[in-house]
């Protein structure tokens, strides 16, 4: 708690006291009722008809010492209190700050695996692209052996296809030179 305020403090009721006489004084009570000290007197004041005698028994000085007493006794625990939500603010706005920044990190994390699958998934096309690149030069090849051979398969007939004709001119013409000529009579 706080120092201790002036003499009016808020748990303690405050006494006016007058030196002219020597009859216990009516004391106001921090509730506002009217207390009187001796225990005879006190059932016959009612509260709710006390309250504009209250009012007028306590002056402004006492209420003004009354209010110091109060704010007295209450403000450091206030003042502490502001201090300690100044604090806690203060440390849940670095905490904010602080998730928000891991929050991005999760963020770019994922935005980091996203670009790995796709790294991963670009070299497994790649690897296909090579793999049908391959295939298409080996394909090339074939073609290219196999028209060559059928190529050489055509010739090979047109040369054999020549040969018999020849062959078979050679036997015409040699069955021409056979056959019997009637001799010229001369």
């Amino acid at each position: 708690a706080g120092p201790p305020g002036p003499p009016g403090r808020a748990d303690e009721p405050i006494r006016e006291s007058s030196s002219q006489s020597a009859a216990p004084e009516p004391v106001a009570s921090a509730s506002g009722c009217h207390v009187n000290d001796s225990p005879a007197d006190s059932s016959a004041v009612h509260p709710e008809s006390s309250v504009l005698e209250d009012l007028t028994l306590v002056d402004n000085a006492t209420i003004q010492k009354l209010a110091d007493g109060l704010i007295s006794h209450y403000l450091p625990d206030l003042q502490h209190s502001k201090q300690t939500l100044q604090e806690l603010t203060q440390n849940q706005v670095i905490l904010l700050e602080t998730v928000e920044q891991e929050i991005a990190k999760f963020k770019d994390c994922n935005s980091l695996l996203d670009i790995n699958s796709l790294f991963t998934e670009a070299k497994i096309y790649h690897n296909k692209l090579v793999n049908i690149r391959k295939e298409m030069l080996v394909l090339h090849e074939r073609t290219t052996k196999l028209k060559k051979r059928a190529l050489k398969l055509q010739q090979q007939k047109q040369r054999d296809a020549l040969e018999k004709e020849q062959q078979h001119e050679k036997e015409l013409e040699r069955e021409r030179q056979l056959t019997a000529k009637p001799a010229k009579r001369t």
